[in-house]
């Protein structure tokens, strides 16, 4: 298998389906990482995590729609050229 344009951009179509699948209260509260923890003070920096809290809610809310339409169009990409 060849590393193409294509395959990097399938890897990171895949990743960010992953991001989008994710459930808050049955997998990321279990781990430590669901929307109540990590509240810092105000004027504090957020750490780390509540970043990355962030950034997976914002995948899961602005993503959902537009990954439909990518994942159809990868689909039929695959079913026409294998």
């Amino acid at each position: 298998m060849a590393f193409t344009l294509y395959s990097l951009l399938q890897a990171v179509l895949l990743l960010v389906n992953a991001i989008a699948v994710l459930h808050e209260e049955r997998f990321l509260r279990h781990v430590g990482w669901g929307s109540d923890q990590g509240i810092g003070g105000f004027g504090e920096e957020p750490g780390i995590k509540a970043q990355l809290m962030n950034l997976i809610r914002s995948v899961r809310t602005v993503m959902r729609v537009p990954l439909i339409a990518v994942n159809s169009v990868t689909i039929v990409l695959l079913l026409l050229f294998g």
